[in-house]
């Protein structure tokens, strides 16, 4: 069925501070793989970045999720966004997130009237992660 959408979202990119620990986080948990990684001297905005797309399959070209870094600026704040990810195991992704150096930021929570359970995890610099397992 065509689309009367005049655009359709894409891609996210999360700023992060440092690159190469983010990227093996995230693929490491989350089972994505990296698929490109790009520095411009002057981007978008005209200031140094780098960036890294991660994708759920290796042939990918362009990542869905970009880890994206402003070379000349501090780190950026946590919580500006918060990543949803679907699982089929809830329990191992969490502790695979906390053996890469995540850390919970609430427990599960079971919502049988949803059909799901949800957790939240913090990344290694901070940003929020929901996590929701249906249990149809």
């Amino acid at each position: 069925m065509a689309s009367d959408r005049l655009s359709n979202l894409a891609f996210t990119k999360l700023v992060v501070d440092d690159l190469d620990r983010m990227a093996a986080f995230y693929t490491t948990v989350f089972d994505l793989h990296q698929t490109g990684r790009l520095a411009f001297e002057k981007g978008a905005i005209g200031e140094p970045i780098e960036e890294i797309f991660l994708c759920p399959e290796p042939t990918d070209r362009y990542g869905q999720f970009v880890l994206f870094k402003f070379s000349n600026r501090p780190a950026p704040r946590d919580s500006e966004v918060i990543l949803g990810f679907d699982t089929r195991d809830l329990d191992a992704v969490l502790e695979r997130a906390v053996r890469c150096g995540g850390g919970l930021a609430a427990p599960i929570k079971e919502m049988p009237e949803l059909g799901v359970r949800v957790a939240m995890l913090r990344d290694p610099e901070g940003h929020l992660c929901e996590l929701v397992e249906s249990r149809s």
